[in-house]
């Protein structure tokens, strides 16, 4: 599998169902650019994990864009099906009416573009956080049975942002409000006197 960290996100066009339920034939990812990006690949449309995330997402998308970051999902389903599975209610295992776009990658040339196709069929369960630069700072891959963690997506957020605005690292488990670390000698001593016992 690749590791795009660090590496310009593949761009991409393909038709998504946006927030409004509209149907953008040309949707691109380098239209984000100047914004960070949660953007993310899961299975299938009307699937089992899959709906949990996709509304755990929506759940916090004003949360995201407060830290001027946007949501997209990918699947290999069509647009039609997308729009299909938010016409769905909630109650019956339809996604509802989620805010951001999901996009068609029917050809699979997307998830094939960012190494997460599994037997030329699906994505696999990854996200990929990308800067205001669409460099791709984050990368997590699980397997098909595996939901993710959506709350650790927006901590990435806010620790991408910290070290932008501060020039400090994230040591481990660091959530915003939390101190971060000078990426020194001296810092990391400095850290460890303090913190090391909450470690």
């Amino acid at each position: 599998m690749s590791v795009l960290v660090n590496k310009p996100a593949p761009d991409f066009q393909a038709a998504a169902v946006m927030g409004d339920n509209n149907i953008k034939e040309n949707f691109k990812l380098s239209d984000y650019r100047g914004k960070y990006v949660v953007l993310f690949f899961y299975p299938l449309d009307f699937t089992f994990v899959c709906p949990s995330e996709i509304i755990a997402f929506d759940h916090r998308l004003e949360q995201f864009r407060k830290h001027g970051a946007e949501v997209i999902g990918v699947s290999v389903d069509s647009q039609y099906s997308h729009l299909a599975w938010k016409n769905t209610p909630v109650e019956r295992g339809g996604i509802g009416q989620v805010r951001y776009p999901l996009v068609s990658d029917l050809t699979k040339s997307i998830a094939r573009s960012y190494d997460v196709l599994v037997d030329e069929a699906v994505a696999l369960r990854a996200t990929f956080i990308i800067d205001k630069q669409g460099m791709v700072q984050h990368q997590l891959v699980n397997n098909l049975p595996l939901g993710r963690n959506v709350d650790e997506a927006m901590r990435i957020v806010d620790a991408i942002q910290f070290h932008e605005k501060f020039g400090e690292v994230c040591p481990v488990n660091w959530e915003e409000g939390k101190p971060g670390m000078k990426p020194t000698t001296a810092g990391v001593a400095e850290y460890l006197a303090a913190h090391a016992k909450e470690l």
